[in-house]
Parts: C-alpha cells; sequence; structure tokens
C-alpha cells in the first residue's frame, strides 16, 4: 500500500512555522514535490497576502473554524505605463502597496472591445516603480482605459489542479476592507479547470465577492459547508461545471444563496438551507439541464425564491430540472412577491412534494403568489406540491 507524506503547519510549532499565506504555500509546494499527500493547518489567524495555490493530490486539513485564513486588506494603483498581452512586469504610480510573493490583479477597460479585463499574478519582485510579475499577462492594459493594479485574489485558489480536499478550516474575505472582485475571477474558494475537488466542513464568510466559485469544473463536491454574509454569490457553479454534488450546506445573507450558472448539468443540491438572500435563494439558467435540487429550505429572499432565468434564445433556456421536496417560505419584499418563476421557455420541469407557503401578515406584504408560469413553458410536471397561506397559490400565464 503507498504512502503519503503529511506535513504540519504552526504558528509556533510544526513541520512549517509562520503566521502567513507565505508559509502555507511552502508547506503546499513541499508536499506537491513529493508526490501528494495532507498539509494540516493548526489554528491562528493565518494573514492571506495573497491566494494559497492548491496542488494536484495535496489536501489542505484545519482545525475547523479554529484555522482562519483572513484576507489582508486591499489597495491600489493607477499603471504608469502601458501592459501588453506578453509583458512580465508593470509599472505603478504606488508600488509600496505590493510585497514581494503578494498577489496582484490587473484591472482595466479593453482597448479593444467594451468589456473588462482582468488578470491575476504573483509580485516576484519590485524594483522601483516596477511591479515584476510571475508570468506574462496575456491581455492588453494601457493608460487611455486608466487601468490599474490592485491587491485583490481569492483566499484558496487554483487552474487545472485535481484530485484536492478542502476540509475544516474558515475563510475571512475581510469585505470591510476589501473592494469588490467579480465572483468569476474571485471569492473565498475560487477553481477553474479543476476536477475531482472535494470541499468540506469549510466556512467562507464576508466575502466582497463569491463565498465558493467553481468554474469550468467537473465533479465537485461540497458537504457541510457555510457560505455567509458575502456580497455576491454564495455558491457559485460557474459555467460548463458538471456532476457537482452540493449536500448539508448553510447559505445565509448572501445576494444569491446557490446560482447554476451557464450549462451546469447534471448536479446536485440536497439538504441545504438558504436563507436571506437579498435577491434570489437559487437561480438557474442559460442551459442549466438535468440538475436536482432536494429537501432543500429557501427561506426569506429579497426577490424570488427559485428563480428560472429568461435567456432570448430558447434553446439556451434550463430544461429538464428537478425540483423535489423544497420548502419555500417567505419570498420577496415589495411588489410581486412570488415563491418560484418559471420565465423563458424551459421544457420538461418538474415540481414534485415542494412546500410553498408565506407565514407573513398580508398587510407587511402584497400579492404573495406560490408559483408563477410564464406563458412559453412547455411539458411542465406539477406532482404533490402543497400551498399555504398565499394570495394565489400558482399563477399559470399560458392561461391567458
Amino acid at each position: 500500500m503507498s504512502r503519503q507524506i503529511t506535513v504540519r503547519v504552526g504558528q509556533k510549532r510544526g513541520d512549517f512555522v509562520g503566521k502567513t499565506h507565505m508559509v502555507l504555500q511552502a508547506a503546499v509546494d513541499y508536499v506537491a514535490r513529493l508526490g501528494g499527500g495532507t498539509v494540516r493547518i493548526g489554528p491562528g489567524r493565518w494573514e492571506m497576502g495573497n491566494s494559497l495555490f492548491i496542488r494536484d493530490h495535496v489536501n489542505l486539513v484545519g482545525a475547523g473554524d479554529d484555522t482562519v485564513l483572513r484576507k489582508c486588506p486591499s489597495a491600489a494603483t493607477p499603471l504608469a505605463d502601458d501592459v501588453d498581452w506578453y509583458g512580465t512586469s508593470v509599472r505603478v504610480v504606488n508600488p509600496r502597496i505590493f510585497r514581494v510573493g503578494g498577489g496582484i490583479l490587473l484591472r482595466g477597460k479593453s482597448p479593444h472591445f467594451d468589456r473588462m479585463v482582468f488578470c491575476k499574478h504573483t509580485v516576484v519582485a519590485i524594483e522601483g516603480d516596477t511591479v515584476h510579475l510571475d508570468r506574462d499577462t496575456r491581455d492588453n492594459f494601457w493608460t487611455e482605459t486608466h487601468p490599474e493594479a490592485a491587491t485583490l485574489f481569492p483566499v484558496i485558489t487554483g487552474d487545472y489542479v485535481n484530485d484536492v480536499v478542502i476540509e475544516s478550516l474558515c475563510i475571512d474575505g475581510n469585505r470591510a476592507n476589501n473592494e469588490n472582485l467579480n465572483g468569476n475571477y474571485g471569492g473565498g474558494i475560487f477553481i477553474q479547470d479543476c476536477d475531482r475537488i472535494t470541499i468540506r466542513n469549510v466556512t467562507s464568510r464576508d466575502n466582497n465577492s463569491d463565498g465558493m466559485s467553481w468554474q469550468v469544473c467537473d465533479d465537485v463536491t461540497v458537504e457541510d459547508c457555510r457560505v455567509i454574509d458575502n456580497t455576491d454569490l454564495g455558491m457559485h457553479a460557474g459555467s460548463g461545471s458538471q456532476r457537482s454534488m452540493v449536500r448539508g450546506c448553510t447559505m445565509i445573507g448572501n445576494s444569491q444563496g446557490f446560482y447554476f450558472c451557464w450549462g451546469v448539468r447534471e448536479s446536485i443540491v440536497e439538504d441545504c438551507t438558504i436563507e436571506d438572500s437579498a435577491k434570489f435563494g437559487v437561480s438557474i439558467g442559460h442551459r442549466d439541464t438535468d440538475n436536482v435540487v432536494r429537501n432543500c429550505t429557501v427561506r426569506r429572499s429579497g426577490e424570488i425564491g427559485i428563480q428560472f432565468r429568461q435567456h432570448p434564445e430558447a434553446r439556451r433556456d434550463p430544461h429538464r430540472n428537478l425540483f423535489e421536496g423544497n420548502l419555500i417560505e417567505d419570498s420577496g419584499t415589495r411588489g410581486d412577491c412570488v415563491a418560484i418563476e418559471l420565465a423563458g421557455t424551459a421544457e420538461g420541469v418538474v415540481l414534485r412534494g415542494n412546500t410553498i407557503r408565506d407565514t407573513r401578515r398580508r398587510h407587511k406584504v402584497r400579492n404573495r403568489i406560490g408559483l408563477r408560469i410564464g406563458e412559453s413553458i412547455e411539458r411542465l410536471t406539477l406532482e404533490g406540491n402543497s400551498f399555504e397561506g398565499l394570495d394565489e397559490e400558482i399563477v399559470d400565464l399560458r392561461a391567458r
């Protein structure tokens, strides 16, 4: 039987000793060089001046919520000169905000297209006002569009990394002292093009971004995790992700609880609690097909409990999704208070055995609607759903 190494990282004792991202990364890279194993992170607050980059076959195991990876405050400065897509250094107005080994984000409007572009890097050297990067930028940042360099990054991240467990730790995004970072680039945990990642018993809180975001990732498992008070999405199953399994998780106080992005397929979200989302408890849309949301509680969503997003092209709507055994309660705070909104042209949706109710007094909210069915919805199956305390149980626009 093969054996793999385990190393311990502590703030006073361990195989690696320190208090910042540098010592955590050193331990991860050491274990990766030996073919994989486990890095055990002891209790304490770890100051994250850059992402902790996961590596193939290296597991991260903390001491529960006593192991806190806390994002350092962010700062930003304008670029002092152009950076082309092959650039490996950048001149900045204020180099003092950066540290060797720290994270740096280049951001700005593309000089070629009407969109923002972002590049995430690590600082490898600083000479005067020139900050050297770990690799070339692969985008253009030209001064006429007023680009910036900032100390923004995900707390834990990985690209093209497989077979990793992240377990029993807490991520503190320190959002009061950090600017927002788009959830397509950041979050408490942000992984892209990674397969077979397991996230278990992790708290991701107070990120000025998403709590957890995985993009173009297959076979991600998220178990018994908590995403709390994040500015953007709680959990973001990103574009092209297949076979995600999310179970037993709590999502509280995020802009949206669970977000199915583009082309998320054959994924399961079950036994989760989603509460106090500013907008939507669950949102599903562009080519998100053949997914299951089962035995979840979606409570006190600010706008809609479960939202089926509409795309202008019918073939891009979310088809063949099953919502079964869920409780959707007290949805919306103004206007039409809708628990489940089926917009667009979704086909083959099944709503089975859900409880949809409103416990609030009518003078506090108006027009409480259990289910609103868009006029182009086809082959919808409704079985054994119950409705309580609503002004209208079902509004079916197909019949009008």
